[in-house]
């Protein structure tokens, strides 16, 4: 195992550290033990900061405040104000206070530290980042975007603004925080305004590649139609040029509300709402390379991001003094983390170009390092390839890349010939052999995983075949061994980060032994937006599985192949890459139209090797070709393939990135579909509008059918419920209330056809006890008062009270009303409720409050845990299922769906020789965690 583990090497001169005041201190300490106290099981938080909001980041309810101040009170021998748990809303409001106390003694500190103090080392968001650039340095050029001889630059205080001129419009356009938001642009300088404005107003980006050419317009909208519907996309940022892809998009995609060029999401930026954004949220969903019914879309957070930037910054020895030159896509890990964001955060200028442009003339990539005096710059191995074949040398006159310190290689697999070809070629125009730079990562790692060390030059290890496809192991071959394998080590982990080779048992391996390789650190994803199966998947014992094969040698990590490409045919192990390699290099094969994959064969229970190859050539010129490739692969493997099949140009799939398809070419192959000629753009388009229209008026008649059955519901409840709210109000004793309440709510649901059902009620104590249960939904009160068998003093806001309807109602239920704003009340009321418990009532509590439509539990509050702990009763946790989707926050249709309520097994009370706040934390924390384990499933279905 390899474990490299260091702080950020790179410091700016101007952080500012936390006051260092011994009272200051001593109360960030207090208040991070107080947190601990309060969630012994929760994950770790980030520390306590003097300006950190005790509701916003801390997440303290009014009872654990008043519990932090008594601790406080006792620390610092002090008597604070009776205002003190009304008045203070951050640590430093505490620190005031304690300072002003009659035997406070210490010196006064400043009210809040100056926002201008923030650094950017500091800094836990991506826009946090942004915000100190512009500050600091507002006219420097962040990016340089060349378009053929011309070019535009954009500063730093041009992109803030411009962002907040973006947000502004996204949210006049109705988008909401945590919903997500499509980016389908072009490289340009809106691609960078896009982002950040996503990103400011509290949304998520989600990066998707515009159509390339017209005769994939069908595979493109049909797999981007997967994507968007996985990520629930509200709104889609693209060209106008294309609208219409977007419209097929939005007519396959029920989420997708509204389409929008960058010259259409510009607001005045003073109307921008401001939105707390925290570095455990999303900043970008990678949608990897999949099939079209399962894309897997990585979510990365801010602290991800910026943990491997700052990473990455460190091993590359980046700084403002460097200029990254690119013309990798924007909606690409490498092109927008590693060029856009890693430039943005270290403060270098990008320059960056079209993805088209460089495939065009890949002379111009480095014609922009020549001009700009670029010193950064990566690109995958076929780039590299590309220059190598593409560039006559007439126009490389003059070509100087002595500026060029690091030409980083990575994003697929890395060729030694490449390299060294590569090297030999642009040396007699400065390139230094030492520049080249072999690298690994993958989304789920943010970007990077595996740098080598600077100034090295590329290492290749030269491995025994058979050893290696027949056993795994990894041995030197002999000097001169034509048979060998060949590999390039990418180096070791990135500072923080920690790879392991397993073996197909989960086992960890030793050196040279091959195996699947896995990793962990700051920078992991925590799993795939909305696919907890392929989420399970990819996590073993904590760390996670890359889907690639590797062994380690000397410290150095060598990358052997993808899992999932591996061919294994007659118990050894093939390695598709090599024979590619081999196959393009025949003369007649068309250069990067190369696939090799296995195909089962039941007749011999293994693999077949199959070789798909792209050529041009026809009639008795492709006997010879066939000859040819045989011969090839036969040089390469000692045996020959079993099956090669000569295909028109275009045919071996790729992704967004150029890497090839292996296993879609393989179904493709299965299928016998290789080899057809594409649909006209025409017919695609033609068949893709029918099919459009097919789902449009599916859909036209499901919200039909939505609106006749919350039609019919509204109806009955408006039936039943005057009658039943006049019958309840001549009720004399809460049972008789709550009885003719579940009554009446059963027929409710009976009447509507909703399936309901109730489990778990023979838990209930027989005595007295506190009920908590998840709040989703309106209809939650409904549903226990029809599930219970008997009353509990529901615990409800103090406003509804003096409503006319509602209050009356619920005064005979028997509610216990509470405050909900004022501090000083809520914790009366809290202790009242104690009070009701130790007098043999049970309560019934929905410990987060409110509720909201996104899908997930809110922070408990400790009231109702606090009761049941001072007055040493049981807490008995409550699940509801289905209520939020049949009636979200903020909406008063209601749709069908099936409700249920489960009761779980009553908690044991608080002993007698247990504290009682910490038997409170104890009991809210074991009933969160059963209520979340039980929602775990619905709340996936339902986001």
């Amino acid at each position: 195992m390899i474990h490299r583990n260091q702080g950020d090497p790179v410091q700016d001169e101007d952080d500012s550290p936390q006051p260092d005041g011994a009272r200051a201190q001593q109360l960030l300490a207090l208040v991070d033990q107080t947190l601990r106290d309060l969630q012994p099981e929760a994950p770790a938080m980030p520390p306590a900061r003097l300006d950190s909001s005790l509701d916003r980041d801390l997440a303290l309810d009014s009872l654990a405040r008043m519990e932090l101040l008594l601790r406080i009170e006792q620390a610092f021998a002090v008597d604070l104000p009776e205002d003190t748990l009304q008045r203070a809303d951050t640590v430093r409001d505490l620190l005031l206070a304690i300072e002003q106390a009659p035997s406070a003694d210490a010196a006064r500190v400043s009210r809040r530290r100056p926002l201008g103090d923030l650094s950017r080392s500091s800094a836990t968001t991506l826009p946090e980042v942004l915000d100190w650039h512009e500050r600091a340095h507002p006219q420097q050029v962040q990016s340089i975007l060349v378009t053929d001889e011309s070019e535009q630059r954009l500063s730093y205080g041009e992109l803030a603004a411009g962002s907040r001129g973006v947000a502004a419009a996204l949210q006049q356009a109705g988008v909401e925080p945590g919903q997500r938001v499509a980016i389908m642009l072009p490289t340009s300088l809106a691609y960078f305004h896009c982002y950040f404005g996503i990103l400011r107003m509290g949304a998520i980006p989600v990066p998707i590649y515009p159509p390339a050419r017209a005769s994939q317009l069908e595979d493109h909208v049909l797999r981007h139609a997967g994507i968007l519907a996985n990520a629930a996309v509200v709104l889609m940022i693209t060209v106008s040029e294309a609208m219409v892809v977007g419209r097929l998009l939005q007519a396959r995609v029920s989420s997708l509300r509204r389409l929008a060029t960058p010259e259409q999401l510009v607001a005045p930026a003073d109307g921008l709402r401001p939105v707390d954004i925290r570095d455990e949220d999303t900043a970008f969903i990678q949608y990897t390379s999949g099939s079209t019914g399962n894309p897997k879309g990585v979510v990365l957070s801010h602290a991800n991001l910026l943990a491997n930037i700052r990473a990455m910054q460190g091993v590359l020895a980046a700084s403002p003094r460097d200029v990254f030159v690119s013309w990798l896509p924007l909606y690409h890990d490498m092109g927008l983390i590693g060029a856009f964001l890693g430039s943005l955060y270290v403060g270098l200028p990008l320059v960056v170009m079209s993805p088209l442009t460089f495939l065009a003339r890949p002379e111009r990539w480095l014609w922009a390092i020549h001009r700009y005096r670029g010193t950064l710059s990566a690109a995958p191995n076929f780039a590299y390839e590309l220059c190598l074949k593409r560039i006559e040398p007439a126009a490389l006159e003059g070509l100087d890349l002595g500026s060029w310190r690091l030409a980083c290689n990575g994003a697929e697999a890395v060729s030694p010939d490449t390299l060294r070809h590569f090297a030999e070629r642009f040396a007699p125009y400065g390139l230094k052999p030492e520049a080249i730079t072999p690298v690994y990562g993958l989304a789920e790692a943010s970007v990077g995983l595996l740098f080598p060390p600077l100034g090295r030059g590329p290492l290749i290890d030269n491995v025994r075949r058979e050893p290696l496809a027949r056993e795994h192991r990894a041995l030197p071959a002999a000097e001169g061994d034509e048979s060998a394998q060949r590999f390039v080590s990418c180096g070791a982990p990135l500072p923080g980060h920690a790879i392991r080779i397993v073996d197909e048992a989960g086992r960890e391996v030793g050196e040279r032994i091959e195996g699947r390789l896995e990793f962990r650190g700051p920078s992991a994803t925590r799993g795939y937006f909305r696919n907890p199966a392929a989420t399970a998947g990819l996590f073993h014992d904590g760390w996670l599985d890359t889907g690639d094969r590797a062994y380690v040698a000397a410290g150095e990590v060598y990358l052997t192949g993808r899992v999932k490409d591996m061919i294994i045919r007659g118990g050894r192990n093939l390695y598709p890459q090599e024979i590619e390699e081999a196959v393009v290099a025949v003369e007649g094969v068309r250069k990067g139209g190369v696939a090799v994959f296995g195909s089962p064969d039941p007749a011999t229970g293994t693999e077949r090797l199959v070789v798909l190859a792209e050529t041009r050539l026809a009639g008795s010129a492709l006997a010879a070709l066939h000859g040819a490739v045989v011969d090839a692969v036969l040089k390469v493997l000692g045996e020959p393939p079993d099956e090669v099949v000569l295909a028109p140009p275009r045919t071996v799939l790729k992704t967004s990135s150029g890497k090839v398809r292996r296993a879609a070419c393989r179904s493709r192959y299965l299928q016998g579909d290789v080899g057809q000629v594409a649909p006209t753009a025409r017919v695609q388009l033609l068949r893709l509008g029918v099919g459009s229209a097919a789902l449009w008026l599916r859909r036209l008649g499901g919200k039909l059918v939505r609106a006749a059955f919350a039609l019919h519901a509204m109806l009955m409840l408006g039936l039943l419920a005057p009658p039943v709210w006049l019958a309840t109000l001549a009720t004399r004793e809460p049972a008789s209330a709550w009885r003719l309440g579940g009554r009446a709510a059963r027929w409710l649901l009976r009447l509507t056809g909703i399936p309901f059902r109730v489990e778990g009620v023979d838990r209930l104590p027989a005595g007295p006890c506190v009920l908590v249960c998840n709040h989703a939904s309106y209809l939650d009160g409904l549903l226990l008062v029809a599930a219970l068998p008997r009353p509990y003093a529901f615990v409800a806001k103090q406003e509804l009270r003096d409503q006319l309807v509602a209050g009356s109602y619920l005064k005979k239920l028997g509610v216990a009303f509470v405050e909900r704003f004022e501090l000083r009340r809520s914790v009366e009321d809290a202790n009242r409720l104690a009070g009701l418990v130790r007098g043999g009532g049970s309560l019934l509590v929905f410990p987060e409050g409110t509720f909201v439509a996104r899908p997930g539990l809110l922070p408990f509050h400790l009231g109702g845990f606090l009761a049941a702990a001072g007055a040493a009763v049981p807490v008995v946790p409550v699940v509801i299922r289905g209520s939020r989707w049949v009636l979200p926050a903020e909406h008063w249709w209601p749709r069908h769906g099936a409700l249920e309520v489960e009761v779980g097994a009553p908690l044991p009370p608080r002993q007698e020789d247990e504290d009682v706040f910490a038997a409170a934390v104890r009991l809210r924390q074991a009933a969160r965690a059963w209520i979340a384990q039980q929602l775990a499933t619905t709340e996936q279905e339902e986001e």
